[in-house]
């Protein structure tokens, strides 16, 4: 970062650039209509057993306009952010993605 950016962004390092990776969720939908996410297969077809949700609030995607849901999840005893992004358009109904640092 050269000595203008870092005049406009002093914290910038502390918020390191993040990218979507787009990811299959395997999840149960209960009566109430509430979404539990169970297991997450990753880009290379591994797949993680989603041990707990810990907490759910709307989020929006940042620059892209449309909303969505972040769930925190512990996968192998690690608290992790899980986003479902709503689809914008019928008929597709949404897609998961976690946030992985760029680079």
């Amino acid at each position: 970062m050269n000595k203008f950016a870092r005049a406009l962004y002093p914290h910038k390092e502390l918020y390191p650039h993040k990218e979507k990776v787009y990811v299959s969720v395997t999840s149960e939908i209960d009566t109430t209509g509430f979404m539990h996410p169970k297991k997450l297969e990753w880009t290379n077809g591994r797949i993680y057993n989603i041990e707990e949700v810990r907490d759910f609030r709307p989020a929006d995607t940042i620059g892209m306009g449309y909303s969505g849901d972040c769930y925190t999840v512990v996968i192998k005893g690690k608290e992790k952010r899980l986003f479902f992004e709503h689809a914008p358009f019928p008929p597709r109904f949404g897609r998961w993605f976690v946030e992985v640092i760029a680079g």
